[in-house]
């Protein structure tokens, strides 16, 4: 990852909206509370990253698909709890 043969960058949230973010997770989203106003916080993020030159956003913990999908997301998604549940089902399906 350090070399240059990676030409990706990466853009995160600021601290305030990693904070704003984290309550979102922890104090709604593991306790199944759906609020519209958080899925528009988080695509106002998403809109902010995309007009950094973001191309995509890393849904990076298992609850935020909950509120955020291609569907209503200023950007391409990617699920890494669905990522990481497709590369588990391949490997456990190959050959031996």
């Amino acid at each position: 990852m350090e070399s240059n043969v990676y030409s990706m960058e990466y853009v995160r949230p600021t601290p305030p909206e990693r904070e704003e973010i984290n309550r979102i997770i922890f104090d709604e989203l593991v306790y199944g509370v759906i609020r519209p106003e958080a899925a528009a916080y988080l695509q106002g993020v998403i809109r902010r990253m995309q007009e950094q030159g973001c191309e995509a956003v890393i849904l990076g913990c298992t609850e935020l698909p909950l509120l955020i999908s291609d569907a209503n997301s200023p950007l391409p998604t990617l699920d890494s709890t669905r990522l990481l549940a497709r590369a588990a089902l391949r490997r456990a399906v190959e050959p031996a």
